[in-house]
């Protein structure tokens, strides 16, 4: 594998947003755009190579083929059905199941053995699908799960704070979609736990705001795409936030689509949980003692999930 070479599948606009993020951040050396529209990925590929001259390090950008993914690091998914207005993520889940089998075959023939990062939704499930079709090792398979979410909390807790995002810990857990939740007693403003920020007198945010602000951050990507189509800026970002967690051995912790093998009593399902990411993918998954409504909130949104993959025809 060639490590610091990444390949996307889907030239829309979640893969061009993440392209051009890693663009301009010089996440990687080189990149290979894969779309079965081969004229719209070869100009994608053009036009942002004639940003180069603007970014902070040289890059090879091409737009290639299936095969092209042999000596890979990471191959990012983010092609399939996009979210229309009405619809939820999982209202996708067949659609992109379908589309999930023929990439899947694809990169498989390519020989490709790197770390396999899926954005597809309804993510958690087609994180799933790709490593059931893939048949390789789950610490490879990742999906960006919460990763957006939880920085979507972030702005907005430092909105109402006045606090940087950047110091603010904070974490969505469970599916990226309706039945996501924040883990409230590990959010932390700096060194100051949220509930105890919430529970001052004239603090600027109360335990009611606290509700309202996960609902907001549970559905504003609706709001995204009520006003413009679809939501791919921040996602880009995201992904290439793990993939620099990736590519420069960072052991992050981030909120990204983890298979659970007895954490949280639960086997068998992706979720998005904290999770330590590095070269080898995810590490290890952080086993966080939840209150018990917390609990109940991450059990029940794993239970939509298996409910919802046991429908599929994989």
């Amino acid at each position: 594998m060639k490590k610091n070479k990444v390949a996307i599948v889907g030239t829309g606009m979640v893969g061009m947003s993440y392209a051009y993020s890693m663009l301009n951040q010089g996440t990687c050396e080189e990149l290979v755009l894969i779309d079965l529209n081969k004229k719209k990925a070869e100009g994608e590929a053009i036009d942002l190579n004639h940003g180069l001259s603007f970014a902070p390090r040289k890059m090879k950008i091409i737009a290639g083929e299936y095969s092209d993914c042999s000596d890979a690091y990471i191959v990012c998914i983010t092609a399939g059905a996009t979210q229309v207005e009405g619809e939820t993520r999982l209202d996708l889940l067949h659609k992109n199941t379908k589309i999930m089998k023929s990439i899947i075959n694809e990169i498989k023939k390519s020989g490709f053995s790197g770390i396999l990062l899926v954005a597809t939704n309804p993510v958690d499930i087609m994180t799933y699908v790709c490593w059931k079709l893939s048949g390789y090792e789950k610490s490879k398979v990742i999906g960006s799960g919460t990763t957006l979410d939880s920085a979507r909390l972030r702005y907005t807790l430092g909105e109402r704070l006045d606090v940087n995002p950047k110091d603010i810990n904070s974490y969505v857990m469970g599916e990226h979609g309706d039945s996501q939740f924040v883990a409230w007693s590990y959010a932390l403003s700096g060194v100051q736990p949220i509930y105890q920020i919430a529970s001052r007198n004239n603090s600027k945010i109360d335990f009611d705001d606290l509700e309202q602000i996960e609902d907001e951050v549970r559905n504003i990507a609706y709001k995204i795409i009520e006003c413009k189509k679809s939501t791919y800026y921040g996602i880009g970002m995201a992904l290439t936030k793990i993939t620099t967690a990736i590519l420069e051995n960072e052991n992050s912790v981030l909120t990204v689509s983890s298979y659970l093998n007895g954490e949280y009593n639960q086997n068998d399902v992706y979720i998005a949980v904290p999770s330590i990411v590095n070269k080898d993918g995810v590490r290890e998954v952080i086993h966080l003692a939840l209150e018990n409504t917390e609990k109940t909130k991450l059990n029940n949104s794993i239970g939509i999930m298996k409910e919802n993959i046991n429908k599929l025809d994989m």
